[in-house]
């Protein structure tokens, strides 16, 4: 799918590429260290839920059959607690505390919440008829065994955990995080400015952040200089060391744009060069053949706004293919373009800030500092746009696509 010579390809060739990737390994983790994996397999429930029937209120459980014949005061004979085991079986006339949780007795089929009964020493007085089955859970309402708790490519967040957990899972089966390096090129990139020629680095704390929030802990850092030599001992290392190598800067077409050439030179296979997408044109995109599993390069360009749309927008789309999914893309939204904005020959993925008026319709609107080098509109955009290409100000779309940030 090389570009080379052969203009630009679009931003949905670009992302339909990173489909073609081969997949990580699959392991078998407990629930907790699965967290911000992506599942392997369906999950399916062994249990039903709730485990057993039970109390949905702090009460008593009595029987409707006596409800029904008018008796309204009733023997108070024991106590059920939540997680307490208890032989407590009723009779009719009579009735027996339930707290929130606890397992309701064969011989009981309703509760009175406490609310709505008076205490006198060891019988109660019921102030109001009940339905029979009233603020009972009963065993399996939630799910049976056999029930589909996740499916195969769902993310494992903090909820789809705590979900899992309350039906007992224990381990579930998930794709390998991918091994990533990330290389910072450019010798105008500092930490501490050296010389007044120099700027500071903002690419190396943004993508090892963005990683961070995604999952991804262990990354190996390295700044490089802009010297063929250094390059290639650091491009060479990372590719046959990591599944991922990320490089930021050095990808375009000036003298010391060094990332595609000497990639190609130690035998990577470029998948694409060049995307018409505003920021991030000269994103480039190979794949480095190893005798177990591929490894992959993707260049971003050096400017930081770049870089950020560029993660969000394709570095995010290959991590879920590389990670199993069958088809990954961005999760696009739609909503109104509160103003016209200017047409480009070239897709745009501006900055912009969502807003919901009070019906719930969604627009979005353009924010300013949208240079590529610029990063200071990042404290208001909660979005970013795509938009399509046009040149007349008529043809300015009305409705546009956008991921959340």
């Amino acid at each position: 799918m090389s570009c080379s010579g052969q203009g630009l390809i679009s931003l949905d060739q670009a992302l339909a590429a990173y489909s073609t990737v081969e997949p990580r390994a699959v392991q078998t983790l407990p629930l907790v260290e699965a967290h911000q994996h992506y599942l392997a397999h369906d999950v399916l429930s062994e249990i039903a839920l709730p485990l057993f029937t039970q109390s949905a209120v702090d009460g008593y459980a009595l029987k409707s059959e006596d409800i029904l014949a008018g008796i309204t005061v009733f023997e108070l004979v024991g106590e059920i607690r939540a997680g307490i085991e208890e032989d407590v079986q009723i009779e009719s006339g009579q009735c027996v505390r339930i707290f929130t949780g606890g397992k309701l007795p064969d011989s009981a089929d309703t509760v009175a919440r406490q609310e709505i009964v008076s205490k006198l020493d060891s019988r109660i007085s019921l102030n109001q008829a009940l339905n029979k089955g009233t603020d009972i859970r009963y065993q399996g309402e939630e799910l049976s065994i056999g029930t589909i708790l996740a499916k195969q490519g769902q993310y494992l967040k903090s909820g789809l955990v705590a979900s899992l957990s309350m039906a007992g899972v224990k381990e579930v089966s998930v794709f390998n995080h991918p091994r990533i390096a990330v290389l910072i090129t450019g010798d105008e990139v500092s930490k501490s400015l050296d010389n007044s020629a120099q700027v500071f680095d903002a690419n190396s704390p943004m993508v090892l952040t963005w990683l961070k929030e995604r999952g991804f802990y262990s990354i190996h850092l390295e700044h490089v200089i802009d010297d063929e030599t250094v390059l290639k001992k650091a491009l060479a290392n990372a590719l046959d060391h990591y599944d991922l190598v990320i490089t930021t800067g050095g990808v375009s077409v000036g003298d010391y744009d060094l990332i595609r050439p000497v990639s190609l030179a130690l035998g990577a296979n470029e998948i694409f060069w060049q995307v018409a997408q505003k920021p991030g044109k000269p994103i480039y995109f190979a794949e480095y053949k190893k005798p177990n599993q591929s490894s992959y390069l993707l260049g971003l360009p050096g400017n930081p706004a770049a870089v950020f749309v560029c993660l969000e927008i394709h570095v995010f789309t290959l991590l879920k293919a590389m990670q199993g999914l069958k088809e990954p893309k961005p999760e696009w939204e739609k909503a109104s373009l509160s103003e016209a904005v200017k047409g480009d020959s070239r897709e745009q993925l501006l900055r912009m800030k969502l807003n919901v008026d009070e019906q719930g319709q969604l627009s979005v609107s353009k924010l300013k500092k949208q240079q590529s080098h610029m990063l200071s509109n990042l404290s208001e955009a909660n979005v970013i746009g795509r938009i399509p290409v046009f040149n007349n100000a008529e043809n300015c779309p009305k409705f546009i696509e956008f991921i959340r940030l």
